[in-house]
């Protein structure tokens, strides 16, 4: 699956520098094509000689090339990739990274680099647990950056722990797996191995699909063996044979979120309103289309672990709905309406300690207290704020722009992305917590704000 491919490899200053000339080796008798950049210190580690015999490409550690002023163009460099890796990457190179920094060329060649990049870390154990180094991770997972966790082990302080470079075997296995799946990887994952989640093809909102049973080892996966329950699209309430009460939802993302549980491992049941959206590969899917109907269908799965609310149910129906065509006669026509079925308050009063529940607020004026008192009266531990203010967000987009919220003041913004990778990172957001126990959770109501 490496057969011709481009593949940069980054080498910062770590004492596991040493494992890259490995890497190379698998990589070249793949058949793909290697060109090393390595950062100023990491000279002192591997020299760019032995990178440079072993990849059979000068080995690159500056902008300018040679006195007359030749350089070496990052922007090139990050446009010929089809896989960027940087091993090992060390606490400096991933801090840098995360904040954009740009003060050598590996740094550069990140920046502008268009491909997929993976970083595997390579630290001392108390390094890679402190907190700044965790901060810098997560914001690199947000930018869809793909994290090959380390290993745990002997440790070049003498200590033994976790922070060893992922092994090059391990390495190339996982980037093979990648370019077998298309390449397209989705992103915004944050459990171990990452890739293991992230190793599929993008999710297409318009055909629903996901990852391959085949393809994936579920073992590695946060939702593996979790049922998941989520809602979506619209409702639409008669008014009689021909007419309804509804919204504008085209569904699109309550079927990115399915996809993307199932991608994670659960069993998925997807409880859809009218979509033109086609089933999502893998997913049992229920379609209704009032609200009532999709109340006594999520009924039927009241043992779920997680449920996700992304459906727009309509508020109100009409008191009764005509039998026949109501014929235009009059001037107006008057109805009455009354409330429907409230489907996050029945979950919320009966949802049990063991069970995550998250809903949706579309706003369009005080959005920040509407959602918050949602969360309140509805008892979700996380709720997903649309504004209709924001420019492609809300219906009938293949984008959207949401913050996350939950009890302690846990706040989480995502900016405008596709649906796709929007769902990728609530998922990731909600798996963060799903995998902690209760009491260490930020959304546990025992925990410290």
């Amino acid at each position: 699956m490496l057969q011709g491919k481009k593949i940069l490899l980054g080498i910062s200053a770590s004492i596991a520098a040493y494992k890259a000339c490995t890497l190379i080796r698998l990589l070249k008798k793949q058949g793909a094509e290697v060109q090393v950049i390595i950062s100023p210190a990491a000279a002192d580690f591997v020299t760019p000689l032995t990178l440079a015999t072993l990849s059979e490409r000068p080995c690159l550690q500056s902008f300018v090339r040679d006195a007359e002023g030749s350089w070496n163009n990052h922007v090139d460099l990050g446009l010929w990739a089809d896989a960027f890796i940087i091993a090992p990457a060390t606490a400096n190179t991933i801090s840098a990274c995360a904040k954009g920094s740009c003060s050598n060329l590996l740094q550069a060649v990140y920046l502008s680099a268009r491909c997929p990049v993976f970083l595997a870390p390579a630290m001392d154990l108390d390094m890679w647990a402190h907190p700044a180094v965790k901060t810098n991770i997560s914001t690199l997972r947000s930018y869809g950056n793909y994290i090959l966790e380390p290993g745990t082990g002997h440790l070049a302080s003498g200590l033994s722990g976790e922070g060893r470079l992922m092994e090059p075997e391990e390495i190339l296995e996982y980037l093979s797996a990648f370019f077998s799946l298309g390449g397209t990887a989705v992103s915004g994952h944050k459990t171990q191995p990452d890739l293991a989640i992230a190793l599929g093809k993008d999710i297409d909102l318009h055909s629903g699909a996901v990852l391959a049973d085949a393809a994936v080892n579920y073992s590695y996966l946060p939702l593996t063996g979790q049922q998941v329950l989520i809602t979506a699209g619209p409702t639409q309430e008669a008014i009689d044979p021909v007419r309804y009460i509804g919204n504008h939802s085209s569904g699109k993302m309550g079927y990115a979120l399915a996809a993307h549980a199932r991608s994670l491992g659960a069993d998925v049941v997807l409880i859809s309103g009218p979509t033109d959206l086609p089933d999502p590969e893998g997913i049992l899917v229920h379609r209704v289309t009032s609200a009532a109907q999709m109340l006594e269908a999520v009924k039927k799965y009241p043992e779920y672990n997680l449920a996700v609310l992304a459906a727009a149910v309509a508020d109100y129906r009409p008191a009764e709905a005509a039998t026949q065509k109501i014929k235009k006669k009059d001037n107006e026509l008057i109805l009455t309406l009354v409330k429907t079925a409230d489907i996050a308050a029945t979950l919320g009063k009966s949802k049990t300690s063991s069970q995550v529940l998250v809903g949706f607020a579309l706003e369009t004026e005080n959005e920040l207290d509407n959602a918050l008192g949602k969360l309140e009266r509805k008892n979700f531990d996380l709720i997903v704020l649309n504004s209709m203010r924001d420019a492609g967000a809300g219906f009938r987009t293949d984008t959207n722009k949401v913050t996350l919220l939950g009890r302690n003041n846990i706040r989480h913004e995502i900016q405008l992305k596709p649906k796709n990778q929007v769902a990728a990172e609530i998922l990731d957001f909600i798996c963060s917590f799903i995998l902690l126990k209760p009491a260490d959770s930020p959304l546990s109501d025992s925990a410290q704000s």
